[in-house]
């Protein structure tokens, strides 16, 4: 039962991420909306009938837009994407509201249907045509898709619409759509709060504030009383370390509106979820009381975020009065069940975080249940958000290790998140990249890790291989031939190695990277951003005083030929809580950068400190340009 238990937890997370993926990264433009609604309309902040006008494109066109391309871009990036937009664009056309949901099923469908046609004709392209291919592809079957949405999709999804805003206003008509918090407080806890909030509850509050100027259902989830009596329970009976931590916790809750800072306290005593669901349903009885609501999402759902969503006239006092009544509600029902218990709570709300982190990250960045026997494995693949850097670096050092212990007939490769080979057994990935990777080769058995270069997967691999008793010496796989060859003239000038360099902050010396490779013709202007955006996400700090710079996976088609530049800081950058001495800035076109990556692998894993000292220190030029440049 408990694995059953945690299979459908598992799937509903996925669902629920998937759901909210798609909404979450443009909540930007909700709030943009929103607040434009909340200032303009008759009934706003400062009614302006020329500058209302400014929202009604943004909830009928931008956002299912936005929505349907993020949808079809998890599918498929770029290209799922546009055709994702493409068919979105026909359930609007075809309907008078706001296509949110339509938009939730067009995104995905259209992203998938275009990335089964490439996999189905990929292969039979002739040389030449691919460009002329794709393009005409997207452009007829997204074409086809929109007809199909404005003219089949959008009719019944209008329908499902009409029977769902029936069945929710008879619930509210009832009195009863304060039972819905028996189902989001729990689900609150088990993570699916954004799911809930952003997947379910903001779509359908979009629509009804569309035609009512406002939404309880942007409150439902989003209010911050339930968690925040609780944590006012802790602090006035608890003890110990929940009780010491309770005032930060409820500063970072109500006023940064991070919800997730109270789930370990109810983990820590689960029968709480009991007052969450209580101060959740008087919350929600006295928003449909005093007329509650919100023009858009508040995101985070911070108190600051309510008020500023909130329209003008009685609805603040309606929506401060459902946060004050939650709170009181919340915190009365706690506090009983605080003082009666006795338990010692200090190692029980440690234990509680770990179980929330466990429960977070469940399918995330926890291992595969998928495990590759040694005698089996034969194709390894590292995978990084562009392909051609942290995990080109990984794939290198591995390949090397395992080449000198002889096991020469298992193929070490690197490649971007989104093109791993469908062949692969063996997928390593960083863990911020975990979801995206399981995503794109689910077939595969899949390790995460936090540095691509200081990390145990060659312990794990080579056991593997020991137990398995693989026998060693056979010819060296392609993917290693590859990597050994020396660097092709031009990647590396002798004019771009830089010794001496003053110190500066790190996005300075990324910058400066950057120019150079610009100024020796490698790459566009755009691709400096893209190495600042990189850094932003995953840092390139790679260990032992080396970072490897390189642009993001979205601007790939600005490199226009392989090249890299070395700039060495005697007194070092500063890369968060690292200090980086030799800063590479790489921009690569295919594989044909690795001999280089190979020799930094090297430098990482077998130079002594002391002789990495000595490089960064070195005033040669010269001699950093032989030991990056030399056959392998």
């Amino acid at each position: 039962m408990g694995k059953q238990g945690g299979g459908a937890q598992e799937a509903m997370q996925k669902f629920g991420r998937f759901l909210s993926g798609m909404v979450m990264p443009n909540i930007g433009a909700f709030i943009a909306w929103g607040f434009l609604t909340a200032l303009f309309i008759p009934t706003g902040w400062m009614p302006n009938e020329y500058l209302a006008q400014v929202g009604g494109p943004m909830s009928k066109w931008l956002i299912p837009l936005l929505i349907g391309y993020s949808g079809g871009a998890a599918i498929y990036g770029h290209r799922g994407g546009v055709m994702a937009a493409i068919a979105t664009s026909g359930i609007i056309a075809g309907s008078d509201i706001p296509m949110f949901l339509g938009a939730m099923i067009m995104g995905p469908l259209g992203g998938y249907i275009i990335k089964k046609f490439d996999d189905a004709v990929r292969d039979s392209i002739p040389g030449g045509f691919e460009m002329l291919v794709n393009n005409f592809s997207l452009g007829i079957l997204g074409g086809i898709l929109a007809m199909i949405a404005y003219a089949v999709v959008g009719p019944v999804v209008g329908g499902a619409n009409d029977i769902l805003r029936s069945g929710v206003e008879g619930i509210v008509a009832m009195g009863l759509l304060p039972l819905a918090s028996i189902i989001i407080e729990p689900a609150k806890v088990l993570f699916l709060n954004n799911a809930l909030n952003h997947g379910v509850l903001s779509p359908l509050g979009i629509q009804q504030a569309q035609e009512y100027g406002k939404s309880m259902f942007f409150l439902l989830e989003a209010n911050p009383g339930p968690g925040f009596g609780i944590l006012l329970a802790y602090w006035l009976f608890g003890k110990g370390m929940a009780k010491s931590s309770s005032p930060g916790a409820m500063i970072i809750h109500v006023l940064g509106g991070i919800h997730e800072i109270y789930f370990p306290y109810i983990l820590m005593k689960p029968v709480l979820i009991i007052a969450a669901i209580a101060g959740g349903m008087s919350g929600v009885f006295t928003l449909g009381l005093l007329g509650g609501g919100l023009i858009a999402p508040s995101s985070p759902g911070s108190i600051f975020a309510i008020i500023a969503m909130t329209p003008n006239g009685s609805a603040l006092f309606a929506n401060l009065s459902a946060f004050a009544v939650a709170t009181a509600v919340s915190c009365a029902v706690a506090s009983v069940f605080i003082k009666m218990s006795k338990d010692v709570e200090d190692e029980s709300l440690e234990s509680a975080r770990e179980s929330m982190s466990d429960m977070k990250n469940r399918g995330k960045d926890l291992p595969t249940e998928k495990k590759v026997a040694g005698k089996d494995l034969k194709v390894i693949v590292y995978a990084c958000d562009a392909g051609m850097g942290s995990s080109a670096l990984g794939a290198a050092a591995l390949r090397k290790k395992l080449k000198k212990d002889g096991y020469t007939d298992i193929s070490v490769t690197n490649c971007a998140i989104g093109a791993i080979p469908s062949e692969a057994q063996l997928v390593i990935s960083h863990e911020k990249l975990a979801e995206r990777a399981l995503a794109d080769s689910p077939q595969a058995e899949h390790i995460w890790v936090r540095d691509f270069t200081q990390n145990n997967v060659y312990e794990i691999v080579t056991m593997r291989l020991k137990e398995a008793a693989v026998e060693a010496g056979a010819p060296a796989s392609d993917a290693e031939a590859e990597a050994t060859e020396t660097v092709g003239a031009g990647v590396l000038l002798k004019e771009n190695v830089k010794v001496g360099l003053a110190t500066v902050s790190r996005e300075e010396a990324i910058t400066a990277a950057g120019k150079m490779l610009v100024a020796s013709g490698y790459v566009d202007e755009g691709y400096v951003q893209g190495m600042l955006n990189r850094e932003q996400d995953l840092s390139t700090y790679i260990g032992k005083g080396i970072a490897i710079p390189h642009g993001e996976n979205a601007v790939k088609d600005t490199i226009k030929k392989t090249g890299i530049v070395v700039c060495q800081y005697p007194e070092g950058v500063k890369f968060g809580d690292e200090t980086a001495h030799l800063v590479i800035g790489i921009a690569g076109v295919g594989n044909d950068h690795l001999a280089i990556l190979a020799n930094i692998a090297t430098m990482v894993g077998d130079y002594t400190d002391e002789q990495l000292e000595e490089l960064f220190k070195t005033k040669s030029a010269e001699e950093l340009y032989e030991v990056f440049t030399k056959a392998d």
